[in-house]
């Protein structure tokens, strides 16, 4: 069983989410990810505002440890 749901991935995505929690939840994705890759996929040198798309396969393997 994945250590990270499709709830956790939705979270991800909620809106107005503090930095804090969003550093969280990517966190917990990539750590869980067997591979995993960024993009900036925009930058505003006007605004600072920016886009990063992230692209990973979560780890789907059980170990030891889940099947307590």
């Amino acid at each position: 069983m994945p250590r990270i749901s499709p709830t956790d991935l939705a979270a991800i995505e909620r809106s107005p989410a503090s930095p804090a929690a969003l550093t969280r939840g990517v966190g917990e994705l990539l750590t869980n990810s067997v591979t995993a890759k960024a993009k900036v996929d925009a930058y505003n040198w006007e605004t600072g505002e920016y886009r990063v798309i992230l692209h990973g396969t979560l780890d789907l393997e059980e170990t030891k440890f889940d099947k307590l």
